[in-house]
């Protein structure tokens, strides 16, 4: 025989005041333009892209190429066939030492990743050779030289990574601020 719980007002009541609760917190949420990464819109002339580059198999690139795509674009082969053209003017990425010990030895380094980006769509240009830098410094270790050219490429993809993001959200804001022209 199955048994039956007996649950107290308070416990019905503090269940309720919970649902309501999270009712309101996803509505405070929305009404506040909230969204999750990757659920914004590109203007719709960036429907199919080309990426105009010097060097076509980057971090970076592949890495927007994939956000791009995330945001609905066709990243497309040949600059005929697109209605926008993304340009890729610098794509650096490098290393600095940034403390050494007493003896000389290098004892931390930082990972940077620059890169100088244009937007043109038909004959206007939207954005003009903007810069994006970002950083991250490490501590090195002589006796785990793997171990670190290892983090040293897990924070050169995650620099790489970041950039493209960030291009992508400077692109979503032409959108948001209807910086973006219609073609005639």
């Amino acid at each position: 025989m199955p048994t039956r719980q007996v649950t107290s007002p308070l416990a019905r009541t503090s269940r309720a005041l919970a649902r309501v609760a999270t009712l309101g917190l996803l509505l405070i949420g929305a009404g506040c333009g909230f969204r999750l990464e990757g659920s914004g819109a590109l203007p719709p002339e960036l429907a199919k892209t080309y990426l105009a580059t010097k060097a076509p198999r980057s971090e970076f690139l592949l890495r927007l190429t994939d956000a791009l795509r995330l945001h609905g674009s066709d990243v497309v082969t040949a600059r005929d066939q697109a209605q926008s053209v993304l340009e890729i003017v610098a794509d650096q990425t490098g290393q600095r030492v940034l403390s050494v010990t007493a003896n000389n030895i290098p004892r931390e380094y930082e990972v940077y990743y620059t890169v100088t980006f244009s937007l043109q769509v038909g004959q206007q240009t939207l954005i003009d050779k903007e810069s994006l830098v970002v950083t991250r410094s490490y501590t090195y270790d002589e006796t785990q030289v793997l171990a670190k050219a290892s983090e040293e490429q897990v924070l050169r993809r995650a620099l790489a990574e970041d950039l493209a993001r960030r291009v992508v959200r400077r692109i979503e804001a032409l959108g948001a601020t209807a910086a973006v022209a219609p073609q005639n």
